[in-house]
């Protein structure tokens, strides 16, 4: 950017400046030899061997367990001076060591799992509950797999311990009932035993199915199957607990053919599970409107605000939404 001549019809670096929201010094800042800029260190600061030097010092096995005062003291004590204590605190600042100097062993990092469903069969859940049994510590566990977009329970089995072998009989029946396809699907599930067993692993990996899992103790990692557990449980006609097995099948039989074809879900629209999942949601949203239109047509008085509609019917299901303003930040 020049300084120009206004009868030219440009711009002068002020106006510039101004029409980009460009601080007049940024732009003269730009043009100064980089050497002029660059920032000479204090003399006062210690040299890159030194602060090296009192790093080792600080995390060795002689002095990490003491504070930082301490150490201050007694290398002082033998004649020996490194840095001030404020330094010290410094370059224990800059290195992530100012709580805790020992050698430990650091937990991995995971990653927060954001997926995606804009249709069925593409995302799937999958939890194990226990339900009580007739006995003290006495359970019965229910394996459960719920298709994240439509809430739909396409596969669940019932039985007397969680078994690896057991889960991988009820996805390979459910994919093969859904007709899934290789690299269709991906299934989400938490840290179980069964979830992170290697038969369930080598499953999906014939399959062509993508797994994924929640971070550790995160229960909001896989929100539906824990809605959903809770949607049972919540039920008045759920019992305590349970006879026998039997007892437990007989009630979940009726359970899941309710939830699946008549239970409106206040999450996609009120429509049910099984309408979601055939697409069949389109055609009742579409009948629901008409009915309005024509109640509309007769009674216009009762709807002040025009026209009314029926709840609208989700294009997609997240687990984790990333959070836009937080990504460009």
């Amino acid at each position: 950017m020049k300084l120009v001549d206004e009868r030219d019809g440009l711009l002068t670096v002020a106006e510039a400046c101004e029409s980009v929201e460009l601080p007049r010094a940024s732009y003269y800042r730009s043009k100064l030899p980089s050497e002029v800029i660059r920032r000479p260190h204090s003399p006062r600061r210690l040299t890159d061997v030194e602060r090296q030097q009192v790093l080792e010092t600080l995390t060795s096995d002689r002095f990490c367990d003491q504070s930082v005062r301490q150490v201050w003291a007694q290398l002082l004590d033998e004649s020996q001076y490194l840095c001030s204590v404020r330094t010290m605190y410094r370059i224990l600042k800059d290195n992530q060591a100012v709580r805790e100097r020992r050698n430990q062993l650091r937990h991995p990092e995971y990653q927060r799992p954001e997926l995606l469903a804009t249709g069925p069969n593409q995302l799937w859940s999958w939890d194990i509950t226990k339900l009580k049994g007739p006995h003290k510590w006495n359970y019965f566990h229910l394996y459960v797999i719920l298709d994240v977009y439509s809430r739909k329970v396409v596969g669940w089995l019932l039985a007397n311990r969680e078994s690896s072998t057991l889960a991988v009989e009820l996805i390979r029946q459910s994919c093969q009932r859904e007709g899934i396809g290789r690299e269709q699907l991906t299934v989400h599930a938490d840290r179980g035993s069964s979830m992170r067993s290697k038969p369930v692993a080598f499953l999906l990996a014939d399959l062509g199915v993508t797994k994924t899992h929640s971070r550790p103790y995160t229960s909001s990692d896989n929100p539906y199957s824990e809605a959903h557990f809770r949607t049972l449980k919540y039920q008045p006609d759920f019992p305590g607990k349970f006879g026998s097995l039997q007892d437990a099948r007989t009630f979940l039989h009726g359970f899941f053919a309710w939830y699946n074809h008549e239970h409106r879900h206040s999450e996609i629209g009120l429509v049910t599970p099984a309408q979601r999942h055939s697409g069949e949601d389109k055609t009742v949203y579409n009948q629901r409107q008409m009915v309005l239109e024509a109640f509309y047509r007769q009674h216009p008085e009762r709807f002040v605000r025009g026209t009314p509609s029926p709840p609208k019917l989700p294009t997609e299901a997240w687990i984790n939404k990333p959070n836009v303003e937080r990504k460009i930040a």
